[in-house]
């Protein structure tokens, strides 16, 4: 087993640069991704006007000190407990995987609906929500009214994997919070940690994002832990034959099984996602997959799988600086999923409940303040090389798919 590291000094507000030994590789993620893309559909082109209202300075006049207060939040939180890095990076995304990046995970269940935090992904193990409720309460004393619970968690997000030693990238805001939340949209589009390559795919791909995002995405499981329950049929009955995952470790196989016996282990009990630094934000996810020590199903099928997860796997061990580079611009990607922008939905006092004056519907306009808004940045430097992608791993789109259901999904 590795020694822990520790991560390098945080950098909050800084874009990620790369060496120019990654050139060749840059080349060939940029050809991957195109020969990957789907094509545009209407419901595209409207999603994409709604990410075009996003823009880094969208606070810039109105609350200067906002990026600051978050920062601090954020320090004070991973300071008491390391965990928390790992619990706000989950909450933005079961909060944008469910109807887009809105707020709607922090709401409590109210007569009118009931909300995310109680679906089979999130009930007893979702994490964070005093820690966005402390942020925006003094956000709320510098600037009333005037930001968002979705831009706080996203710009959370980002601080924590900062903290945590990973690629800083720059968070598009202007989001709007939601009136509503769905508890049955939880359940149906966040995606279980049992699942396959295939159905992972499918998943994200319903959200917009794509194999490549996915196989990115799942890197943070770099940091984190895992209640038992999550992979426990990986160590006694993984094919129904009552036989350990066969593609595990055995010496990992051993130590988990000792960690969560057979029949009826603590509930409360957690393994760490990586066992060398589970609080460094770091590519060792992706060597503990290629040794069989993924924890999750949903983990070890990127490399037992043949094909474009795997050599994204190899590569992202060889490379750090290419992991961390796709991983900023698939964070980027994530939280621009269906954002609310304009006059659809509010800004909440309080990220968990509506705004007591505010009648739940969609369409009751709520007024903008006026912002600033500075020009959105520049695209990712275009590197060259001579590096050929291989073709795409071709996964049958069958439309009547539905998930099975799933415990819920480990930070």
């Amino acid at each position: 087993m590795m020694a822990p590291r520790s991560p390098p000094p945080p950098c909050f507000h800084c874009s990620f640069s790369f060496p120019s030994s990654s050139i060749a590789v840059f080349l060939f993620l940029a050809v991957l991704l195109l020969s990957i893309c789907r094509s545009t559909s209407a419901d595209d082109q409207q999603q994409q006007q709604q990410q075009e209202l996003l823009v880094p300075g969208f606070y810039h006049s109105t609350c200067p000190q906002l990026q600051d207060i978050v920062q601090a939040g954020v320090e004070k939180a991973v300071e008491n407990e390391t965990r928390m890095a790992a619990s706000l990076l989950r909450l933005h995304f079961h909060d944008c995987f469910v109807n887009g990046c809105d707020g709607s995970v922090l709401l409590d269940d109210t007569p009118t609906f009931t909300g995310e935090k109680n679906a089979v992904p999130n009930k007893n193990s979702i994490r964070g929500f005093e820690v966005i409720d402390q942020i925006k309460a003094r956000v709320e004393s510098e600037c009333p009214g005037l930001v968002s619970c979705a831009d706080i968690i996203a710009i959370a997000a980002r601080d924590s994997v900062v903290l945590a030693g990973g690629p800083s990238w720059e968070v598009l805001l202007g989001r709007r919070d939601s009136l509503t939340a769905s508890q049955a949209a939880a359940n149906a589009s966040i995606p279980s940690p049992a699942l396959d390559v295939p159905a992972l795919t499918k998943s994200f791909q319903n959200v917009g994002l794509t194999l490549q995002d996915m196989i990115t995405l799942s890197g943070s499981h770099t940091i984190g832990q895992a209640h038992c329950f999550t992979f426990t049929q990986r160590l006694y009955n993984q094919s129904g034959n009552f036989q350990a995952d066969p593609s595990m470790d055995s010496q990992f196989l051993l130590a988990l099984k000792q960690l969560c016996p057979q029949g009826n282990p603590n509930p409360n009990t957690l393994a760490s996602l990586d066992l060398s630094d589970p609080t460094v934000f770091n590519n060792h996810y992706f060597d503990n997959l290629m040794r069989g020590e993924g924890l999750l199903n949903s983990d070890q099928v990127l490399f037992t799988t043949t094909g474009i997860t795997q050599e994204f796997v190899e590569l992202f061990s060889k490379d750090q600086h290419a992991f961390f580079a796709n991983f900023a611009i698939s964070m980027v990607k994530m939280g621009n999923i269906k954002p609310l922008t304009g006059s659809e939905g509010e800004i909440r006092r309080d990220c968990r409940v509506v705004n007591p004056n505010h009648d739940i519907s969609p369409s009751s306009p709520v007024p903008v303040p006026p912002e600033t808004a500075l020009p959105p940045p520049p695209p990712p430097p275009q590197d060259t090389g001579d590096l050929a992608a291989p073709p795409p791993p071709q996964f049958p789109e069958d439309p009547s798919f539905q998930f099975p259901p799933f415990p819920p999904f480990p930070f």
